[in-house]
């Protein structure tokens, strides 16, 4: 049995999975967290068993190394055959998945000042995972890839043309293994051929985004030069006057350091709220009455139900809308209210399908008659080695 390691690395946790691509199954998951606190530890969810280890330091490296001893244990290390690994940001270098060697782990480095809190992370992963596995062909599957197709006159901004020459400044998009995996089984589920389908799909979890879909390839997508623009996040702002950096800092006396830390931490549902970032937590706060809550729901809802309907621009028709990502997935109410603001177009929510499509599940949630809204369970760790396997093939 031929098995694929997938490593999602973040600044102080490691996701990690173990799939087997002959029937798509995960053998193992887990996840490594608290990597740089007292006593950083690793669970894991093989089917029917859990186990949990304390790791022997902090760091990156030692996370690899449990996850190693993870595999030892259930005799796995040597069917693990190749590895992939997410990275957020490629720029415009990377269009595709692609085998790790020196000068792509260069080339990941100097992207680093378009995703500070990214791309760090996703190198420290993948340097721990080639000592830890000497000799394995490791792959680094990149958030931003799936968007490369769009237009110039999607991502471009409006700046003096320099910026974007030298310095790289564009709309690039993220969430691209999560939107190209939830299009290709929507095509799937109603049988057309990915080539001739027309999506909008929306991830949403604590991140967020929602990108235009057109025969498996994105024409637009809402994230831009970073993963702040575009919809409302967990503590994320989504859009914002640009002006308001300047703003801030002549009346606040805030340094931008500063400004761009409350909008990528400290907004979003978190701060519209002034409670949490969590929906769950929200949605039970709305129900008894909590006005940030409430407020938070609706801005949530009205800004995504905004740009479903903008990304409709590129696509010419409509095929389906995806709903995806731990909010799509789980929250009845995101779907309805979102949906609710989009009758214009013709939705008509089916109330009982909407309600039971949590956890896991995956279908339509429209009434006969009406454009499709879909949920999809999304995997991106799936999505990862299938284009790993792609690429060494």
């Amino acid at each position: 049995m031929s098995l694929t390691l997938v490593l999602n690395c973040g600044s102080s946790s490691i996701k990690f999975a173990v799939l087997n691509l002959e029937d798509k199954r995960t053998v193992l998951s887990g996840l490594a967290e608290r990597l740089f606190e007292a006593q950083p530890r690793l669970k894991t969810n093989p089917p029917g068993l859990t186990e949990e280890l304390e790791l022997s330091g902090p760091g990156h490296a030692r996370a690899v190394q449990g996850i190693l001893q993870l595999l030892e244990r259930q005799g796995l290390p040597g069917q693990v055959t190749q590895i992939g690994h997410r990275v957020v940001h490629g720029g415009e270098r990377f269009k595709q998945a692609t085998c790790i060697d020196d000068e792509v782990l260069a080339q990941i480095e100097a992207c680093g000042p378009l995703a500070p809190l990214h791309n760090p992370a996703n190198l420290l992963g993948i340097r721990a995972a080639m000592e830890a596995f000497p000799g394995l062909p490791q792959v680094a599957v990149f958030d931003t890839a799936f968007h490369q197709t769009m237009p110039p006159h999607a991502y471009r901004y409006a700046v003096p043309e320099d910026w974007y020459t030298r310095h790289g400044v564009r709309r690039y998009g993220f969430h691209g293994t999560s939107h190209a995996y939830v299009t290709q089984e929507a095509a799937r589920m109603l049988e057309i051929p990915v080539q001739n389908t027309c999506f909008v799909s929306a991830h949403l979890g604590n991140g967020c985004s929602i990108a235009a879909v057109k025969g498996g390839k994105s024409l637009d997508t809402s994230m831009g030069l970073t993963p702040l623009e575009g919809l409302v996040m967990g503590t994320r702002s989504g859009d914002l006057d640009p002006g308001l950096h300047a703003f801030l800092a002549e009346n606040l006396k805030l340094s931008l350091g500063e400004v761009n830390d409350v909008l990528n931490k400290k907004s979003g549902l978190l701060g519209l709220s002034g409670l949490s970032n969590d929906m769950r937590e929200l949605e039970r706060a709305a129900a008894d009455g909590h006005e940030g809550a409430q407020l938070a729901l609706e801005v949530f809802c009205y800004r995504l139900a905004r740009y479903a309907a903008a990304m409709c621009v590129p696509l010419g028709r409509l095929d389906a809308l995806i709903f995806t990502g731990g909010i799509g997935e789980n929250s009845a109410l995101v779907r309805a209210k979102t949906l609710g603001y989009l009758t214009w177009l013709g939705f008509v929510l089916d109330a009982d399908l909407n309600r039971v499509m949590i956890r896991g599940s995956s279908g339509l949630i429209t009434q006969p008659g009406s454009p499709l809204a879909l949920v999809i369970h999304t995997n991106e760790e799936l999505m990862i080695a299938l284009e790993a396997q792609e690429v060494l093939s």
